[in-house]
């Protein structure tokens, strides 16, 4: 039988069709046959099916011959820092982060965290896990349980002076999510004020799924920092390892322009720092690591990608458009809480509201917004765009997808991993016309 959970970077069904206890056995055990492992960190979300799902992974793990340290119910980030804080030869979390109530799914790393992906042995394990054919083993590991979230907190601290946001009002919505618990284990270690929305972990997701990027799910948070004149809002998704901003005023922030700030927030610290980003939007990110006197490096998009680029660079930070936000000192892992601190601190030592830290980007580099459509030939409408602006274009770039620069003007375009779709997107220097007659041009062209 083929196991259609197993996506390009991690694993994701439907349960119990796709993804069920036998499957997750079986996942388990082939995880630890692969890596050899002696002791895995083992951890799952807020969905319901996560505890007998990471149940069937722990005996399948312990059938191999290994020991699991179990750290319960966390979020994604908390397992990438027990692997890598203790020492253990690979980390499985069982969540299924956005995706529909019937979903779960789980995220692989090895040692030190280092993610396993498509093409860093995560087939090797389907196939394994496929076929069954497991080896004999001297003896049964164990299960343990491993509080690790004290030590997560600290390091969470570290990457700032905590005193310095002293007075801040912000408002969290978890949304039902894991972020909540964090959120409540934080408060009494921060000299600031919470308003907490949806804080509660509930896998029944009674305000629907934990998704901050669809428009539908915004309303809630916005009304609450008009009401509470909050200094700014965070949401999240279920498993928080993504955390979505929104100013004083209640408005929405658009994530590229996240990155620019984190970056920002490392290199006064430090300048000439490296900073990894995406190649969907790129100018503004490069214009403030380059005054702060950092080098900016473009990476394919996706969390394999970048972590793997950013071990090549030693950056200290790399952001995705997406939300996705990647540190040096969290063993280039994702994080759902370390850039809101980082962006608190911003604001308290810039003196400026987050709005003002944001509308001059805003308003040097307008975007689009990524825009999907859905195609029949991805590849002809790549291809088709190329032939038709090559001649007009000051630089032309395949590292993901296709980027084309003009004198005022860029996009980038790729096709999705997973389905028939098209994504674009476009941005200007400071002419936000242009911007929209451009995206309105290249949408009629992709048809």
């Amino acid at each position: 039988m083929e196991y259609s959970c197993f996506k390009a970077y991690d694993i994701r069904g439907r349960v119990p069709d796709q993804l069920n206890e036998e499957i997750a056995y079986r996942i388990g055990r082939a995880f630890t046959e692969h890596l050899n492992a002696k002791k895995v960190c083992l951890g799952h979300d807020i969905r319901l099916t996560s505890p007998a799902i990471s149940a069937a992974v722990a005996k399948g793990i312990t059938d191999a011959g290994a020991d699991v340290l179990d750290i319960g119910l966390v979020g994604t980030e908390e397992i990438y820092f027990a692997t890598f804080n203790n020492d253990v030869d690979g980390g499985i979390v069982v969540t299924a982060s956005h995706n529909p109530i019937d979903y779960n799914g789980m995220k692989l790393v090895k040692r030190g965290s280092k993610p396993i992906s498509g093409d860093t042995g995560l087939f090797d394990i389907k196939a394994m896990a496929e076929a069954g054919d497991f080896k004999e083993v001297d003896a049964k590991g164990s299960v343990s349980s491993l509080d690790s979230r004290d030590d997560y907190l600290q390091h969470l601290l570290g990457y700032i002076d905590v005193a310095s946001l002293a007075g801040l009002n912000i408002v969290c919505n978890a949304g039902n999510g894991g972020a909540g618990i964090v959120i409540d284990a934080l408060e009494p270690l921060l000299p600031l004020n919470f308003t907490k929305i949806h804080n509660n972990p509930d896998g029944n997701f009674p305000n629907g799924i934990p998704n901050p990027l669809l428009v539908e799910n915004r309303q809630v948070t916005i009304d609450a920092v008009i009401e509470k004149s909050a200094d700014f809002g965070i949401a999240w998704d279920g498993d928080f390892d993504r955390c979505f901003f929104f100013d004083e005023k209640g408005t929405y922030i658009e994530g590229y322009y996240i990155v620019g700030l984190l970056a920002e927030a490392f290199l006064q610290k430090k300048s000439g720092q490296a900073v990894v980003h995406d190649p969907r939007l790129t100018w503004n990110t490069q214009a403030i690591v380059t005054d702060l006197g950092g080098t900016a490096v473009m990476s394919k998009t996706g969390h394999a990608f970048i972590k793997e680029r950013m071990r090549l660079e030693d950056a200290v930070y790399g952001g995705e458009m997406s939300a996705h936000h990647y540190f040096r000192d969290f063993a280039y892992c994702d994080s759902g809480m370390i850039p809101w601190l980082l962006i608190a601190e911003l604001v308290v030592k810039k003196g400026q509201p987050l709005s003002a830290l944001v509308s001059q980007m805003i308003e040097r580099y307008p975007v689009s917004g990524e825009i999907n459509r859905t195609v029949n030939n991805p590849e002809g409408i790549i291809a088709d765009i190329l032939a038709h602006y090559k001649d007009q274009a000051v630089e032309i770039d395949h590292t993901d997808g296709l980027s084309m620069n003009f004198d005022g003007w860029r996009f980038n375009v790729r096709m999705s991993n997973t389905e028939p779709l098209l994504r674009l997107n476009v941005e200007s220097r400071g002419d936000a016309a242009l911007m929209q007659a451009k995206t309105e041009e290249l949408l009629a062209r992709i048809g």
